[in-house]
């Protein structure tokens, strides 16, 4: 039984850790606020910035996984101090950082995306998670930590709400029979990873020596629009099809007026008004861990919703 330490416990850090503990490891959670305990799950309240703290809280650690973000408005200040406490805490423990990443540092891209492209983001956010990653990957290089990335695409099932492009936005007026709304071109085919395929990649890379020192994407089944995806959404919850309506720019810059979040969501635009698509073929070239098929991603999301809402009825 090895001990794996969760910065954060946000959709992906839930999953992982949950993941981890059915695994039989021992799991332990840092977040800004704790949690009461949960079998197989400790909880500690820590500031992850703090690396002291977090580096005492990680001793003994097989694993460090770093599922944390700062608030979507603070990335370009938050980012830095966290992933270099991060990459402190691997470097005084010995244990192997596993940062979990997305497709920000790319930049628009013609074509599929795939490891090797450069880092070419130009816009603040795609430029400090690139920054965080080549941070941890030249300490590996130099032999001082042991690191490596697994990037996903937007993240899309049970356990994610308002933070998804395809969740709360979308399932809940589809279940209740009302038109969807969406950021971009509501045909163009976009890939979403299964939230958990990306607690089974974190997983299985933090194992696998021949994993780290690089970034890889996290297996994810073919693109669809989102059009497409909330049709078969529908279909599987047994409702009528809904109407997918693009919310108009001029609509997005008022609003952007008083939301940060999507104030913010500027930066990356270009993945939602064309086709954006992740290839992942090189993890599934090298490594045990699939796609969820695609019908059991959406029959389990449904069921999660079904069970959100009645609950908060």
């Amino acid at each position: 039984m090895n001990l794996h330490v969760v910065i954060g416990y946000g959709p992906a850090g839930a999953a992982t850790a949950r993941l981890l503990a059915q695994q039989g490891h021992s799991v332990r959670v840092i977040t800004r606020s704790g949690r009461e305990p949960e079998p197989g799950i400790e909880h500690v309240a820590l500031d992850a910035t703090d690396s002291a703290r977090l580096t005492e809280a990680a001793r003994g650690a097989t694993a460090i996984h770093g599922c944390a973000a700062p608030p979507y408005h603070r990335w370009a200040t938050g980012w830095p101090p966290l992933a270099a406490s991060l990459c402190a805490a691997a470097e005084a423990t010995g244990a192997v950082l596993v940062m979990l990443g997305n497709l920000y540092g790319y930049g628009p891209v013609d074509g599929p995306l795939t490891e090797d492209l450069p880092l070419a983001a130009t816009g603040p956010k795609g430029r400090v998670r690139a920054a965080a990653w080549e941070q941890a990957r030249a300490l590996h290089e130099q032999g001082r930590i042991k690191a490596v990335e697994v990037r996903a695409s937007d993240f899309f099932g049970p356990g994610v709400t308002d933070g998804g492009h395809l969740a709360a936005r979308v399932v809940p007026p589809l279940l209740r029979g009302k038109p969807v709304s969406t950021l971009g071109d509501p045909d163009a085919p976009h890939s979403w990873t299964y939230l958990p395929d990306v607690a089974r990649a974190m997983a299985e890379v933090a194992g696998e020596e021949r994993a780290w020192g690089r970034a890889w994407h996290v297996p994810t089944e073919p693109p669809l629009s989102v059009r497409e995806m909330t049709g078969r959404l529908a279909a599987q919850a047994g409702t009528a099809p809904v109407p997918v309506r693009r919310i108009p720019p001029a609509a997005l810059a008022v609003a952007s007026l008083f939301s940060p979040l999507i104030r913010e969501l500027k930066e990356i635009r270009h993945q939602f008004d064309r086709p954006f698509v992740i290839d992942a073929s090189a993890y599934e070239a090298a490594f045990a861990v699939r796609a969820t098929p695609v019908d059991e991603q959406l029959k389990a999301t449904v069921e999660w919703w079904r069970e959100r809402l009645a609950a908060t009825a």
